[in-house]
């Protein structure tokens, strides 16, 4: 039975922690009341929103976002911890019908988070009807639930791109779609809801202790974050066959070490895999300007997300057909 949501409102180890401005409240359950403890995962097709909703529900950024499909590649843990609970929140990427190696690898990817995970987020935009790639996942879904029972929440979201006629229609296709525990309208954009998200996901965890220190909002190792960063900065503007072609690879990050204590600087090379050489330059742009462009909203993103200055080093490289090819795809990290 499906019940509509109501309206309400630099770590160490792989350890990245808050500064405290999107931080909640430390954890110190009530009395006597039990804490939960679990992990989530938030699936739907691709360019649903689960990247931005991650962000939202965390209150920083550790999920890339971009309108290009297959944005997400890993599986981002985000980490939300309240007096009443702790969610471990797992992004990742949109189940697909697959056309390369590659995606079947990232739907292999999703399939095995969603047999580990306590509660699942099952996104459908409300700016977009329900189609083939939601009947998709939702019987994939009905499927994982027969073998292992598992609580799915619905989540309408990008509520804040429609009006109230379009999104009381796509809750009532979303109630037919499937049998969820509730449907839940919400904006991570607008921030409408994100909380309402938060507290019925974290409804379906199990009794447990804290997973991980309060604070900590991913588990991520600071490389993954760094090129996920310049992936990101590199999907802008971009034709749309390209994005997939796209991987990034950190080579190093040294610090430097003639620097003074008080003002340290990372070097960071990165490497930029595109599978053509008419792709490659695309990406470095006339006379450089696309990829000095990337570099710079990159570096302003990792300086943010590692807390020093960073001397950023970007290089364009073929690796043919990459995305077909098994050898080079386990190089790349797939």
């Amino acid at each position: 039975m499906s019940s509509y949501g109501s309206s309400s409102n630099t770590g160490s180890e792989g350890l990245r922690s808050g500064d405290g401005a999107g931080s909640l409240r430390p954890a110190t359950p009530p009395e006597n009341k039990p804490y939960r403890a679990g992990f989530a995962c938030l699936v739907g097709r691709p360019n649903a929103g689960k990247s931005t909703l991650t962000n939202a529900l965390i209150g920083q950024k550790v999920a890339i976002t971009s309108s290009k499909p297959q944005t997400t590649r890993h599986t981002i843990r985000g980490i939300a911890t309240t007096d009443d609970a702790q969610l471990i929140l797992v992004d990742t990427p949109g189940l697909h019908k697959p056309r390369t190696l590659l995606g079947q690898r990232l739907n292999d990817v999703v399939r095995e988070t969603l047999m580990d995970v306590d509660v699942i987020g099952f996104c459908l935009p409300c700016d977009q009807r329900i189609g083939p790639g939601d009947q998709f996942i939702a019987a994939e879904l009905a499927e994982l639930r027969r073998g292992r029972k598992r609580p799915v929440v619905a989540l309408a979201t990008k509520s804040d791109t429609v009006d109230r006629d379009r999104l009381a229609q796509h809750l009532l296709a979303i109630d037919q779609l499937g049998d969820w525990q509730e449907i839940v309208p919400c904006s991570a954009t607008s921030g409408e809801q994100v909380e309402t998200v938060l507290g019925v996901l974290m409804k379906y965890l199990p009794e447990s202790p804290k997973l991980y220190p309060d604070g900590v909002l991913t588990d991520e190792p600071d490389d993954v974050m760094v090129a996920e960063l310049v992936r990101e900065a590199a999907l802008e503007g971009v034709r749309d066959e390209l994005p997939h072609s796209i991987a990034v690879v950190v080579e190093e990050m040294t610090p430097r070490a003639d620097r003074p204590v008080d003002r340290p600087l990372m070097d960071v090379r990165v490497n930029i895999f595109v599978e053509r050489s008419s792709q490659k330059a695309i990406i470095i742009g006339r006379g450089g300007s696309r990829l000095r462009d990337v570099g710079t909203r990159s570096r302003q993103a990792i300086e943010e997300l590692l807390g020093q200055k960073v001397f950023l080093d970007l290089h364009v490289k073929i690796a043919k057909d990459w995305q077909r090819d098994p050898n080079q795809l386990s190089k790349l990290g797939f």
